[in-house]
């Protein structure tokens, strides 16, 4: 199977896991104003602090290149949110990315605090690289979980990423909870290594030891040509 999707084939992805939300009560809408997404994030209760990869105090988030996806219950109460970026990783790799602190920050010398660091042990990071999608901030609110709905929305912003990037791969950032419980296989990613980014940002509180999971460009292809109904 090649990985070429036409957008038709990858819209209708988009709408049948769309309908699976509506279904469950869950209403989505993007967008790609950052300084809006930081307004809605932070008024989330129980959400942790979204971390500088999606602020547009830290982060370059042009129109085009980073996107956001909402999603609301039938009062109108925000019950989801997750958020898409791109880079260009062609000169370099992930785990370089990460470990120079460009994935977290435009400019890390001038904005990251004193004793930031990103240490990434992930051996397949090296490989990742030309157009590269991340996919993070995810939170689902806790009368919606255990509804299957992890894979409905993370397979729209598979579908979305696609449609606008066409990305060489698309990889997450997890806590190992989210690997043990089997969340992160519910997003749909077919990859996983341990120690992806341990990541220490004193400054605004974060220390993390996330897994790295990810898909491929072909991997991603098939998923939307598959639950697309195109299958050949």
């Amino acid at each position: 199977m090649n990985d070429h999707v036409t957008i038709l084939v990858a819209s209708k992805y988009i709408s049948l896991l769309d309908e699976a939300a509506r279904n469950s009560g869950l209403l989505f809408r993007m967008g790609e104003n950052f300084e809006e997404y930081a307004e809605i994030t932070a008024g989330i209760a129980g959400k942790a602090r979204t971390d500088p990869n999606f602020r547009p105090d830290c982060s370059q988030l042009d129109a085009g290149r980073a996107f956001w996806i909402v999603g609301e219950d039938r009062s109108g109460k925000v019950a989801h949110v997750q958020a898409l970026r791109v880079d260009d990783l062609t000169a370099t790799n992930l785990a370089r990315h990460l470990e120079s602190l460009k994935a977290f920050y435009t400019n890390p010398k001038s904005l990251a605090g004193p004793g930031s660091s990103c240490i990434c042990r992930a051996p397949t990071a090296q490989r990742i690289t030309r157009l590269v999608a991340y996919h993070g901030d995810i939170w689902l609110r806790e009368d919606f979980r255990g509804q299957g709905l992890p894979r409905t929305f993370a397979g729209i912003a598979f579908g979305l990423a696609w449609v606008k990037w066409t990305p060489d791969f698309i990889y997450a950032l997890v806590p190992t909870w989210s690997v043990e419980k089997g969340v992160a296989d519910q997003y749909g990613y077919l990859h996983r290594e341990a120690s992806g980014a341990i990541l220490s940002l004193p400054d605004r509180g974060i220390e993390e030891d996330d897994w790295l999971v990810w898909l491929t460009r072909r991997e991603l292809s098939r998923l939307i040509k598959v639950t697309g109904g195109s299958r050949r």
